[in-house]
């Protein structure tokens, strides 16, 4: 899943895990990882393999800091569904669920059960954590009090005093991780972990990377394609993250495919008045679940969990619902609670399984909403400053890119204020014209990676096919129909890629 894509936001995110240094023992130190010495090549390591319950799973230890590639070095975690005709393997397929912060290692099983089986038969499926992620030496930011301060409350962002106290939010946030998790804290960008996925790629004996990444994990694919073109194998990226992008640009985006696929489950929901928790045109459906949401502001709706679902928490539970037309249903369920009984029980809820938090007991499940800020604002390159007149602007561009979320996407002070930044970026995608084919997959009416950015990145890259969904949701592989199944499978099995302009 990609996150809001505008990196802080006054709503953002914060969470606590143990600290790691670049010397420190990490949770992927095991007996199956690959001991590498300081001054040691890390593409020399051997791998170990041994068995975590139906899979199997290793260590691959890497450069803390890329600028030191024979320094300190950390563990990226990995794991492996063995392919099914070892006789007639591909090699390995890398693949990333997305974030940035999401866990490689929970999408491999997901994948194995939902992916073609002529993919899954000729290929060992390779699932992996981030640097910074899960169980490859997590960022850490506090506990989860502290998470969800940053994360839940409901800052204003009115006045120039506003501003300057989210920035120095963002700043105090910013020095906790890095007190607490060390280095890894400033070397979690985008690019450090696409040359984390070569070493995986060269010790795993592959000559080249076959990856499929969705959401986020199509901007490190792009990434990893733009530092090794040559070493490209086949490549699909879906739910395409143009990053590319103006910052303003990337969030009016994602505000306006959230508001389409809001658009999208009114329509369906209309149509059966019986069941349907919202009234009148659709337009003034919308109206109501904005009022909703911006109510809660000011009078949070309580909940049987004993925590107040603000206008932030309001949002995470309408947001999380439109990734899949499938969960439509329970922002139905979670609307008529509020609008007949005035408590957000289910809507709470919601907005913890966005957060990763628990609802009986109040803590995060994982380090992926900590983490979340910490590599996009490493990533973001600073440029003009984020003073009220900036922010009121962007404010301006949200509305009208999303008359019901605007507002919401439109607390922001971007990364400006974030006091370290990655030691490289990548700017432009000229090399890939090296790479050889990639596919590209677009879903027409996605909210978090809207249909357009996968038409752009295309054509950013150096030999892309655009594959379309015509569908509702985010990406598309494995959750769509068996046209996107053969087609992907066709390209990454066969080598045959899909005609130019196909629709499924």
């Amino acid at each position: 899943m990609t996150r809001r894509r505008l990196t802080i936001v006054v709503a953002a995110t914060v969470l606590a895990l143990a600290g790691c240094s670049s010397t420190d023992p990490t949770p992927t130190d095991s007996p199956t990882g690959s001991a590498v010495s300081s001054g040691q090549d890390v593409y020399e390591q051997t791998l170990s393999w041994a068995p975590c319950g139906d899979l199997e799973c290793a260590t691959v230890r890497v450069p803390l800091d890329w600028t030191k590639p024979r320094g300190d070095t950390i563990g990226i975690a990995i794991n492996r569904s063995p392919a099914a005709d070892p006789a007639n393997s591909l090699g390995s397929l890398l693949i990333n669920p997305g974030g940035p912060g999401a866990s490689g290692l929970d999408l491999t099983e997901n994948f194995v059960a939902s992916a073609g089986a002529d993919l899954l038969d000729r290929y060992d499926v390779i699932g992996f954590d981030p640097r910074g992620v899960g169980a490859s030496a997590p960022v850490t930011c506090g506990d989860a009090a502290t998470l969800d301060e940053f994360v839940t409350t409901d800052f204003p962002l009115d006045t120039q005093d506003d501003v300057d106290a989210a920035h120095a939010r963002n700043k105090e946030y910013a020095a906790l991780c890095e007190k607490e998790s060390g280095a890894i804290a400033t070397n979690v960008d985008t690019v450090s972990a696409a040359r984390d996925m070569d070493v995986i790629r060269a010790v795993l004996g592959d000559e080249k990377l076959n990856y499929l990444g969705y959401s986020y994990g199509t901007q490190l694919g792009a990434t990893y394609a733009a530092l090794y073109p040559t070493n490209v194998g086949r490549m699909t990226l879906d739910g395409v993250v143009d990053f590319l992008l103006p910052t303003e640009e990337i969030a009016a985006g994602q505000a306006a495919g959230f508001e389409g696929a809001l658009t999208a489950y009114v329509e369906d929901c209309l149509k059966v008045p019986a069941t349907c928790p919202l009234t009148g045109t659709v337009k003034q459906a919308k109206n109501q679940i904005r009022t909703i949401a911006q109510g809660a502001i000011a009078n949070p709706w309580p909940s049987d969990d004993g925590i107040e679902v603000n206008g932030n928490l309001t949002l995470y539970g309408i947001i999380v619902t439109l990734y899949d037309e499938k969960s439509w249903e329970y922002l139905s369920i979670a609307l008529e609670e509020i609008l007949t009984k005035s408590t957000a029980t289910v809507m709470g809820r919601l907005a913890d399984f966005y957060l990763d938090r628990d609802s009986t007991t109040g803590q995060y499940s994982s380090n992926s909403t900590a983490v979340f800020p910490v590599i996009g604002c490493l990533d973001e390159i600073k440029d003009v400053p984020w003073d009220l007149a900036r922010v009121q602007s962007f404010q301006t561009l949200m509305d009208a890119a999303s008359p019901t979320f605007g507002w919401w996407f439109g607390l922001s002070v971007g990364c400006d204020s974030w006091p370290t930044d990655a030691h490289e970026h990548v700017t432009s995608l000229d090399p890939t014209i090296d790479a050889g084919p990639i596919l590209v997959i677009g879903t027409t009416n996605d909210p978090a990676t809207p249909y357009q950015w996968a038409k752009s990145l295309a054509g950013k890259l150096g030999d892309a096919t655009l594959l379309t969904y015509d569908g509702e949701g985010h990406t598309a592989y494995g959750r769509s129909n068996a046209c996107i199944i053969d087609a992907v499978d066709g390209y990454m099995v066969d080598g045959v890629m899909p005609d130019s302009g196909k629709t499924c």
